[in-house]
């Protein structure tokens, strides 16, 4: 076997140049396939990281603006969620809802405690089912329960970032009153920081809020749990029904989407994940034509390789070497060239993945409202790695296999004859 190797190498070296090209052409298939995968799962997984933030089976209400007459009525009317439009929401529709709650904001005020403060703030009064659609992670004490609602009770949520600015040792302040506006606020929670949303927005009970900015009628927006609904048909159908029926409490007409928005983060969810199939495919036709490529590479050099040694064989032959002796020698040959070269370009692949990871893969785009990652952990499990590169070189082998057998078949002086 030593013998072989040596024989391989030294025929190698007399041929450089054919070596290279082959061994280019199987490391640039594995090398693009890797890095094509890698690119392709950054991008889709910053859309997976946007999508997880929220509960997949939820819904959130928002007001609008009539964009067609009615009943008499311009276009351009402001139609806010009233407490009636909530209570269509549970009652009505409660075979495809759950969890029903609102969330209603006032702007610009400010936290203190003692001589810090933190200014220009978002203050949420939220319903306790927040946390869950929302998915708030806390990082210490609670979130907004039943009893505070029910009691109207002014505690509030910080975000980490806000109880940072407050205190360097943030987590004391559980149990501490800070001043909300003048107001003497109970912190029962610290939610950890959501770049996606700036982390601007502290929480109090929904009742607390409403009571003492004197918010009357209004709801805010709406946000519950979807049940019963599936398919993107149930979806389509409820939504319609929906709209309808909020509509026309507002006077507006029962299909006039301007009045009021739906974000249906199932339907969301849904898109995207066919959004994120068509592109893994895409990836993977392209990077297997990629890949196909070098295989075709690996064909025709292994083709040209055995006609030029034609004679080589055929003197080999009439000294009496066995057909066998011939086609090992040249798998081989196939197999160690398609190996070495598939283990670099799988290399290199993922070392480009890695330094994508490392430099762009956790930056965020800033909008001025919220931070979005744009790319993150771009990179291939090495599982998808090994299996390219066993392929190229199953590929390589029965690439040399073709020639191999037909030079084992040429008769010794067909083989001194040919040119």
């Amino acid at each position: 076997m030593i013998e072989l190797f040596k024989e391989i190498w030294s025929t190698a070296k007399r041929n450089k140049l054919r070596t290279s090209l082959t061994g280019f052409a199987v490391a640039w298939g594995i090398f693009m396939l890797i890095f094509l995968l890698g690119a392709g799962n950054g991008l889709i997984n910053a859309q997976l990281d946007q999508q997880n933030r929220h509960l997949a089976n939820s819904m959130k209400i928002f007001s609008g603006q009539t964009s067609k007459a009615f009943k008499g009525l311009k276009e351009g009317r402001y139609t806010p969620l009233k407490e009636s439009d909530v209570a269509i929401t549970e009652k009505t529709f409660s075979d495809n809802t759950m969890k029903v709650g609102s969330e209603i904001s006032v702007n610009g005020i400010n936290i203190s405690l003692g001589e810090k403060y933190i200014s220009a703030q978002s203050l949420n009064g939220v319903y306790p089912s927040d946390a869950e659609i929302n998915k708030r992670e806390m990082v210490a004490g609670r979130f907004v329960n039943e009893i505070d609602m029910k009691e109207k009770r002014k505690v509030i949520a910080l975000w980490q970032e806000q109880a940072k600015e407050l205190d360097t040792d943030y987590l004391s302040l559980i149990g501490r009153h800070v001043k909300v506006d003048g107001l003497a606020f109970k912190v029962i929670g610290i939610v950890k920081d959501d770049k996606q949303n700036q982390s601007v927005s502290a929480f109090i009970p929904y009742t607390t809020l409403k009571t003492i900015y004197a918010k009357g009628d209004d709801a805010g927006s709406i946000q519950f749990e979807i049940k019963n609904l599936v398919t993107e048909e149930q979806n389509k159908e409820f939504e319609k029904n929906y709209r309808a029926h909020i509509n026309i409490q507002h006077n507006a007409a029962p299909d006039d989407e301007s009045a009021m928005y739906i974000w249906n983060r199932y339907m969301d969810n849904i898109q995207m994940t066919t959004g994120i199939a068509i592109i893994r495919s895409a990836l993977w036709i392209i990077g297997l034509f990629t890949l196909l490529s070098g295989i075709v590479g690996v064909s025709n050099i292994m083709l040209i390789t055995v006609k030029e040694r034609t004679r080589e064989f055929g003197v080999r032959k009439a000294i009496g070497a066995k057909p066998w002796h011939i086609l090992k020698l040249i798998i081989t040959e196939s197999v160690i060239t398609t190996a070495l070269f598939g283990y670099i370009g799988m290399l290199c692949g993922i070392g480009v993945n890695e330094y994508m990871n490392a430099t762009i893969g956790h930056e965020v785009v800033d909008t001025g409202l919220f931070q979005a990652s744009m790319f993150l952990n771009p990179t291939v499990g090495l599982d998808v790695c090994i299996q390219a590169t066993l392929v190229i070189i199953v590929a390589g082998t029965i690439a040399g296999l073709i020639p191999a057998v037909k030079a084992a078949r040429v008769r010794p002086i067909e083989a001194l004859r040919a040119e």
